[in-house]
């Protein structure tokens, strides 16, 4: 497994569990399509996204990599002023689990949340949706190629 491949699934991991405690706990899935119902908790969805830069050292050979994963966070509810209470303590929860342990239990070398962009989202035939986008680097340093 590469050390991407091991990054985001440690990313996926954390936040599963972290919002397992929830009540009712949020559906946490990776590169799945959004289902035609949300469920009570909200939805979560780890995209792999893209490696921003990687940076070679040398003597011995090794990269440094700085990966941005994407969380989609979508809550519904009643009102408008319901989805963006459950949006809101979810991206709160997401932060902590992530700054709790920027390793990501030695995933990587660091993780770190930025600033959420935000959108409203209609499903057919159900109540609107609130969503975020939530980008997540990663820092991690890979021997020999950054495909490693």
């Amino acid at each position: 497994m590469s050390v991407r491949e091991a990054a985001i699934a440690a990313l996926q991991s954390r936040l599963g569990t972290a919002l397992a405690g929830r009540n009712p706990a949020p559906l946490v899935l990776r590169g799945e399509t959004v289902p035609q119902r949300l469920p009570p908790g909200g939805l979560v969805v780890i995209r792999d996204g893209e490696t921003v830069e990687e940076t070679a050292i040398l003597s011995p050979l090794a990269w440094a990599v700085e990966h941005r994963a994407v969380v989609e966070v979508t809550a519904g509810g009643a009102t408008p002023a319901v989805r963006t209470a459950l949006l809101d303590a979810l991206l709160v929860d997401i932060a902590a689990a992530i700054t709790a342990d920027r390793t990501l239990g030695g995933a990587v070398e660091w993780a770190q949340p930025g600033a959420p962009d935000f959108e409203d989202v209609d499903f057919e035939g159900a109540a609107a949706a609130r969503a975020a986008a939530v980008p997540v680097t990663l820092f991690f340093t890979v021997a020999g190629s950054p495909l490693a």
